[in-house]
């Protein structure tokens, strides 16, 4: 991210609307707050985890995109995180690496079973994503390593793209597969 330009820190993301810099921003945010903080921030924001989620990018923004970047370069190395779930981070870390890199025009894939554990996690619960509810009544089948899971109408794909899809990034569904992709496309919210 340090060559970025100013005007690739300032594009749209994956995310919703939030751009470059403010999915930086959010990782950090993500990997500044323990529990305790973690669970007043929620009840200060009624557990409307975008208004949260808003206050805490805010806060973790800097005053320019390096900046921003000087503040995710600090943590990047820590321990701290809100629950013990750690395919959950792991996931943001995953699904936001993705938000910025695609529409940057960049590549990068995350080691499969590092991908594979969030896949598992995200087809098992709704946590920090509406992920189980996305892929109900399907049957995901990665062929390109061991995460299946689910039953109905088939959707295939490679686990990066079957954990983005599981994440509402619809684009992703572009490479998937099977009789179950026109339900989970229409399931997506970005």
């Amino acid at each position: 991210m340090a060559g970025l330009t100013d005007d690739e820190w300032a594009r749209p993301s994956l995310c919703g609307e939030w751009t470059v810099e403010e999915v930086v921003a959010h990782l950090t945010a993500g990997a500044s707050v323990g529990t305790v903080r973690w669970l007043v921030s929620m009840l200060g924001a009624r557990f409307d985890a975008d208004v949260h989620n808003r206050r805490r990018l805010a806060a973790h923004r800097g005053a320019t995109p390096a900046e921003t970047l000087a503040r995710y370069r600090a943590i990047v190395t820590g321990t701290t995180a809100p629950t013990g779930d750690v395919p959950a981070w792991l996931g943001e870390v995953i699904v936001h690496g993705q938000d910025i890199l695609r529409p940057l025009g960049r590549a990068y894939a995350p080691p499969i079973e590092s991908v594979t554990a969030v896949a598992e996690f995200f087809a098992a619960r709704d946590f920090a994503v509406n992920s189980r509810t996305l892929v109900r009544d399907l049957r995901l089948r990665a062929d390109d390593g061991p995460f299946t899971a689910g039953d109905g109408p088939l959707v295939t794909g490679g686990t990066l793209a079957l954990t983005m899809a599981m994440a509402g990034r619809v684009t992703f569904c572009d490479e998937l597969s099977g009789p179950g992709v026109p339900v989970l496309r229409s399931r997506c919210t970005s």
